[in-house]
């Protein structure tokens, strides 16, 4: 059984808006207070979803979309590793939202004014408050992404070869 081009980027979009709804909900219901490079990374999930909604909508272009998405997988496995380092090393490294705001916490807080339900960042960066199978949400993040990139790549890879 085949799964169309537009299945695909439709089952990618559910994916991290399910991974993002979980998300926020493990926060909610364990009252969590989810930092800039967290909210940057569901801003990042939130954004894959819409170039999967774009690979949706508009197939003909799905390479472009792929690469759109592999390209922000990309930006939020960093983010995802540069935050579990910071959780690794606390003492050794600079915690976020001490002095003047990087270009991330910048964006977060324009987004935190705007929809503060969403994308209020009030945690500290170094804190792992909440593990499952000893791994924090970070690093869950970092092994989304890597799926989400091998994903990526599998859709311009293969919509190359079929059109």
């Amino acid at each position: 059984m085949r799964v169309s081009l537009r299945a695909r980027f439709g089952l990618l979009a559910l994916a991290t808006l399910g991974l993002t709804a979980t998300g926020v909900m493990i926060g909610e219901v364990m009252r969590l207070q989810p930092c800039p490079l967290c909210i940057f990374q569901r801003l990042l999930y939130l954004l894959i979803a819409i170039f999967a909604l774009g690979g949706v909508l508009l197939p003909g272009w799905s390479r472009l979309w792929g690469l759109l998405v592999g390209l922000t997988a990309t930006g939020g496995l960093g983010t995802a590793a540069y935050q579990s380092w910071l959780q690794f090393f606390p003492d050794a490294s600079l915690a976020c939202g001490s002095g003047e705001p990087t270009l991330i916490e910048q964006v977060v807080n324009w987004f935190g004014v705007r929809w503060p339900e969403l994308f209020l960042a009030t945690g500290f960066c170094s804190s792992k408050d909440w593990l499952f199978l000893e791994l924090s949400m970070a690093n869950w993040s970092v092994w989304c992404f890597l799926v989400l990139m091998v994903v990526a790549a599998h859709l311009v890879i293969t919509t190359g070869s079929r059109r």
